[in-house]
């Protein structure tokens, strides 16, 4: 009777997943275009899948494990399936591999059945608390079906009402497995999450050797010259349609959730749970049925739209309010964790693109600080002859008397900051003390447009940053090195595609190469214990997690780490225009920050941000002072030792 019945099964439950994969793919396709390699795409995908997605899951390696014995027996389960019992193929070794696989995945779905009886906060429940026992059903009814088939069992064996359990058994697992894969349920993500992988946005962040890894992470640049370019994100079909596909990708399993700094602190953002509200927007529908975590003070189940309405409603509900969007730092630690490396800053600034070139909707002081931008060239509205003052003792060299230098020194918009000013004399003292020729742009330097952009704002970003590509063509240099993770990383990584292409150095990097190179000796250190605050444009987005490190030991520290380090480092919250627009939550992110250093107990804090800077020293009860390492390297330089002596004498500080 099984013999009869499983291929009608199979081959049904397959006819059944290739028309819902036709209406899936339709609601993707609702979104703009976007040119992709079908074909290399799709001949990429197992490698971007085998390695580039196991390198973030792999972090966790009991879930990892998990997953590999889950998924890895579940694909080659149903191959198997389809040729041993769909097409009768069970002569020869074909057999015994199904029972192999089947049993593989069996193990798995234990694993998994295990997590879920006590899941973390982060999971979503709801229709994934029947996966345990729909991944049970498939591998148990699969390797029991398969025990006559290769003479295990007797082909007659049990009675024709054993026949029909077993057959409404691999129904209940074709139905989870296959059919729900592409109609919807926990499984959808196996098929969205594959094509998202061939199909992905940023092709470039996949690794082009084993064990290698990509990096890309600069907004893409809106065509402000087309008149029918859409400004931004209004609708859910404004996205291209890869980025819905990678949307529909999401397992929900709250990595996101459990890293974003807007949810700890309470404010109303959960990523996993916006991509979840524009998988709504995708097909049409309310949140109600979303069965994670919420946005923290928002119920579910008020917020509904259509591929074609809204995202966020000026009067009324939709699907997501304004102030989620604004809540977001754009530290990139969602993106970082997002084991279906879904784009989650992308779509955030897309959606506030609109909100402030469409509407003038950026909140708080975010209207002022562009109109700021606009008319001064920097964010606090300071004249900008004045970009100088704090240096008139240093005689610095100005690229408009020399022409040509060495070092090109950015100084940022920190250069009006009386704080960050110590940071930029500091920086200054260790490049004369390592004979580096550099000079600076003075007042000819503009903000950078990272502010601007991250609130929105591409016009202005794109008119700050061609002004400041049209000066910096004046001159030659080897390189740009700036204090400011966020001018290092918009120079190096979003100026590209408007034309300046340039080697960008944070200048943690380069002093730790001039140390290196043998340019600078250093007195030990004789303070307290340090511990070390990675900045979420030099960490996450560039990968810089080491130099400052090596400077730091360099000077004879050894670096106590926070919990959260490196590139799990907890954001201070002051990135993506965070501080100006200023969305209330039930915490301060710096805060938290803070406390992550008291747990060290550490007497001060290394940074390599004139913002985080600006935000730890913010914290009113503060255990841990707070300096940036230039300050450290120029108060521990002591004299060079002379040429061909073998160690590094304890000179006279140089001056």
């Amino acid at each position: 009777m099984l013999e009869t019945l499983l291929p009608i099964l199979i081959f049904a439950a397959l006819g059944l997943a290739v028309i819902g994969a036709w209406r899936r793919v339709r609601l993707w396709r609702q979104g703009r275009p976007s040119a992709v390699p079908l074909l290399k795409g799709l001949a990429a995908m197992p490698r971007r899948y085998l390695v580039d997605l196991h390198h973030v899951v792999g972090r966790d390696k009991v879930m990892s494990n998990t997953h590999v014995a889950t998924a890895g027996g579940f694909v080659a389960a149903a191959v198997l399936m389809i040729l041993v019992h769909g097409l009768g193929l069970a002569q020869g070794v074909l057999g015994w591999l199904l029972l192999a696989a089947s049993a593989t995945m069996f193990v798995g779905s234990l694993f998994v059945a295990r997590r879920r009886r006590n899941p973390p906060a982060r999971l979503s429940k709801g229709p994934w608390m029947r996966l345990p026992k729909s991944l049970m059903a498939f591998s148990l009814s699969v390797f029991a079906i398969t025990l006559p088939a290769v003479g295990l069992l007797p082909a007659d064996f049990g009675h024709w009402l054993l026949a029909l359990l077993l057959a409404a058994v691999v129904v209940w697992g074709l139905g989870e497995m296959v059919f729900g894969m592409t109609w919807g349920g926990p499984m959808k993500h196996a098929f969205a999450g594959a094509l998202h992988l061939a199909f992905h946005r940023r092709p470039e962040r996949f690794s082009t050797k084993v064990g290698g890894e990509g990096r890309s992470t600069g907004l893409k640049a809106l065509d402000l010259d087309d008149p029918d370019a859409k400004l931004g994100v209004e609708t859910p079909s404004d996205f291209t349609w890869n980025q819905l596909l990678g949307f529909d990708a999401c397992v929900q399993c709250g990595r996101c959730e459990a890293v974003c700094p807007a949810f700890a602190a309470g404010q109303p953002l959960n990523p996993k749970k916006l991509i979840q509200d524009m998988v709504v927007g995708l097909a049409g529908g309310s949140d109600a049925a979303y069965a994670g975590s919420p946005y923290p003070g928002k119920p579910v189940g008020e917020h509904h739209g259509s591929p074609h309405g809204p995202i966020v409603a000026r009067e009324g509900k939709a699907l997501v309010d304004a102030e989620t969007l604004w809540s977001c730092t754009t530290c990139r630690a969602c993106v970082e964790e997002c084991p279906m490396m879904i784009e989650h800053v992308d779509a955030i600034v897309d959606m506030r693109r609109h909100l402030t070139l469409e509407h003038g909707n950026t909140p708080n002081k975010g209207a002022e600080v562009l109109d700021n931008l606009i008319a001064t060239d920097n964010p606090g509205g300071f004249d900008p002859g004045s970009r100088l003052h704090w240096a008139a003792d240093l005689n610095l060299p100005l690229m408009a008397d020399v022409k040509q230098a060495e070092v090109l020194l950015w100084l940022g918009d920190g250069a009006f900051d009386m704080r960050n000013q110590r940071t930029l004399r500091a920086l200054v003292k260790v490049l004369r003390a390592a004979e580096v020729e550099f000079a600076v742009l003075g007042n000819e330097e503009r903000d950078s447009g990272d502010v601007a952009r991250r609130l929105g704002d591409e016009a202005t970003f794109q008119s700050l940053a061609k002004r400041n590509i049209a000066t910096l063509a004046q001159y030659r240099f080897q390189r740009i090195v700036t204090c400011d993770p966020h001018s290092f990383h918009v120079l190096g990584n979003e100026y590209g595609e408007l034309g300046g292409v340039y080697e960008v150095r944070h200048h943690s990097t380069f002093i730790a190469e001039l140390y290196d190179a043998g340019r600078l000796a250093f007195a030990p250190w004789k303070g307290g214990r340090v511990t070390y605050h990675d900045p979420c444009y030099l960490g996450r987005y560039n990968g810089e997690y080491e130099a400052p490190r090596n400077v730091l030991k360099a000077l004879g520290i050894e670096v106590k780490e926070m919990e959260r380090s490196g590139f799990r480092s907890r954001c201070c919250g002051g990135g993506g225009g965070a501080p100006i627009t200023d969305i209330p939550g039930e915490r301060r992110i710096p805060d938290m920050r803070m406390n992550d250093v008291r747990e060290t107990g550490a007497e001060l804090v290394a940074v390599g941000c004139p913002q985080c800077t600006a935000m730890l020293e913010g914290v009113v009860d503060a255990t841990a002072e707070v300096r940036d390492i230039a300050e450290l390297v120029a108060d521990a330089l002591v004299a060079r030792p002379a040429a061909g002596a073998t160690h590094r004498p304890q000179a006279e500080e140089v001056i």
